[in-house]
């Protein structure tokens, strides 16, 4: 938001949210209708495609966003390299209002001028028309608008909006507030109604002109250089009629220069070019030549279906929430993600979805393009640890000090914790690392000094066995709900802290650590105000409402760890899980070592060390105490 807010600058539909778009129902179903109800001779193809063009904005907008993202996140291409927060994240979630703004237009200036109706798809009078009073009218009185948004009075009431990013995403062109966007749109207008109270406009004007606007606005904010040193070479003229992305990004970090909108003839006549952009320009160039050093990888993968736009790469307004319930409009794109299900699992590869900096080290999350349900399944994991022992042989080729393994990308069916991949490439000088330590660490730690009795269930494994040694040396009583799974404990537990271990049903713990596959009627046997944690990678399903559930075993990361600005699937902003952070630990400090198969790490170690760094734990959402 502004500085200090002027009129109009809430968008009247703010109050609506994300049901906002259904402003333009009636004139969709009154457009569709008319179009296959009425007369061929009475039908108005225009009128009928308006709402597809507004879907093919959103469609386009959102192109460049995924393609600016990734391409800033794979590599050094960054024309302003600085760290991106949520709060930029949620000032530019509103990007498709000025496309919902523009429909609603379209429909008002078709419904109130008969010149509209029934266009034809071409005029060649009336493309040039728009041409030219693109560039003698549109750019010129732009280019004044703009000078006169950075006096302090309108600078301070609507433009600060926009500037507070200083490294600009696609969607940052429209982000505005809503009198000076619909300043922008009356503006971009008059070539467009020109042409129709004249007679000229035609469909293929009005969609390519529209296009080009939303085509020129998102290229000159996606912070990567776009345009090759080579077009400027053979065309030296289009320096002044076509910007490149540097030319706009002078503008987001000098304020003062570089003033146009598309065309940059009228920042050279009125002396406003800024005099580093032909120096800017190459050296943004010069970077795209240069490999970005990468120091730690996360290698993660899809969880459910509308995982997908819960990534960086996909809507951030729902990469920078926790992942919950799927909202409405998702259920709409089923076809276009069950689409997405069947070509990831037939030709997807790993992909970088996002990348952030800490202390030095530059840090990438991996993607493979496989979900939840194919890593439960058998059959599939031949061609998972395919992908896997992919992913870690290019990071060794590229020379990633640290490789962590997250979520089921790690486990002791599938690959015993990544210790198939060490046996199979003795040479790797990459480490592999599981997090398991961290895990235990944090598990352990959130647990309060005054505890007596901790029951464990759900699925046992490596960490669960060394959270109960922990804990049994700590004179804390555990438990089980299962005979087999005391058995089990028995013969993993130092025989020093054998005694603190309880036969099942002789005690009524309130505080349960639990893994992987507890079900419903185990939940049931908990006592009312029990308190969940789990130690597995996915959080039980929440049941019981008289009961308490914690995160995933995670931590608060520290100010310092930039460019953070997506949740970890359902974890909340600004907090990482403990397998993720696990690698950032190994390669602070150096350990050369892998933590994978059977080897755990110091669990002591790794837990000061992530508290030296600045990693915190989470507060316990529970009335009885607070560690």
């Amino acid at each position: 938001m502004a500085s200090k807010p002027g009129i109009l600058t809430h968008w009247p539909w703010k109050p609506l949210g994300t049901f906002k778009w259904v402003i333009l129902a009636p004139w969709i179903a009154h457009s569709t209708y008319s179009f296959f109800v009425k007369d061929p001779k009475e039908r108005d193809l225009l009128y009928f495609l308006l709402f597809p063009l507004v879907m093919i904005r959103i469609l386009h907008h959102q192109i460049w966003i995924t393609l600016s993202r990734y391409l800033t996140a794979k590599g050094k291409n960054r024309i302003v390299d600085r760290s991106i927060d949520f709060e930029q994240v949620d000032r530019e979630s509103t990007w498709d209002d000025l496309i919902l703004l523009n429909g609603f237009m379209s429909y008002i200036v078709y419904m109130v001028s008969p010149e509209a109706s029934h266009l034809p798809l071409w005029r060649m009078d009336g493309a040039v028309l728009v041409l030219v009073l693109h560039v003698g009218a549109v750019e010129f009185l732009y280019y004044w608008f703009h000078r006169a948004l950075h006096h302090h009075f309108l600078y301070s009431r609507y433009h600060s909006h926009h500037h507070s990013s200083i490294v600009t995403e696609p969607i940052t062109a429209v982000v505005h507030p809503f009198a000076e966007n619909m300043a922008y749109s009356v503006l971009f207008a008059i070539p467009l109604y020109t042409a129709v109270i004249t007679r000229t406009l035609s469909i293929t004007t009005l969609f390519g002109y529209i296009t080009y606007i939303d085509f020129m606005n998102n290229m000159g904010h996606c912070n990567f250089e776009f345009i090759p040193k080579s077009f400027f070479s053979v065309f030296p003229f289009f320096k002044y009629l076509i910007y490149s992305p540097t030319f706009h990004s002078l503008h987001h970090t000098q304020f003062r220069t570089n003033y146009s909108l598309f065309m940059p003839i009228y920042d050279y006549i009125y002396g406003t070019m800024d005099k580093s952009t032909d120096t800017r320009y190459e050296m943004s160039l010069l970077l795209k030549k240069e490999k970005e050093r990468v120091d730690v990888v996360h290698l993660t993968h899809l969880t459910t279906l509308n995982s997908i736009y819960h990534l960086r790469l996909g809507f951030s307004s729902l990469a920078s929430r926790p992942q919950s319930s799927s909202n409405w409009y998702l259920y709409f794109m089923c076809p276009i993600t069950l689409s997405f299900a069947m070509l990831a699992s037939f030709f997807g590869q790993t992909f970088v979805a996002e990348r952030s900096v800490f202390k030095m080290l530059n840090m990438q999350t991996w993607v493979i393009p496989r979900f939840h349900s194919q890593y439960l399944n058998k059959d599939q994991r031949k061609t998972l640890n395919r992908l896997i022992e992919d992913a870690i042989l290019e990071a060794e080729r590229s020379g990633v000090k640290v490789l962590s393994l997250g979520l089921l990308n790690q486990g002791d069916k599938l690959n015993k914790y990544g210790e198939l991949y060490i046996k199979s490439n003795p040479n790797l000088k990459i480490k592999i690392v599981d997090g398991s330590s961290l895990v235990v660490a944090i598990v352990v730690n959130s647990i309060p000094k005054e505890a007596t009795q901790i029951l464990i269930c759900g699925k046992f494994n490596k960490v669960s066995y060394a959270i109960a040694n922990a804990l049994c040396e700590r004179g804390i009583k555990i438990t089980t709900i299962y005979n087999d799974d005391y058995g089990s404990l028995q013969s993993r537990i130092s025989t020093n802290f054998k005694k603190n271990l309880v036969f099942p049903g002789s005690c009524a713990a309130k505080i349960w650590l639990v893994g992987d596959q507890l079900n419903e009627a185990e939940q049931k046997l908990a006592p009312k105000g029990t308190l969940f944690i789990p130690f597995s990678q996915f959080s039980p399903k929440k049941l019981r409402k008289d009961c308490f559930y914690h995160v995933t075993p995670s931590m608060e990361i520290p100010s310092s760890l930039l460019n953070v600005h997506s949740c970890e699937n359902w974890l909340p902003r600004r907090v990482l899980s403990a397998w993720r952070i696990a690698g950032i630990m190994h390669a602070l400090e150096g350990w050369d070592v892998n933590e994978c198969g059977d080897t755990m790490f110091n669990i002591h170690n790794i837990w000061e060390a992530s508290l030296q760094y600045g990693f915190r734990p989470l507060k316990i959402n529970h009335p009885c105490f607070n560690p």
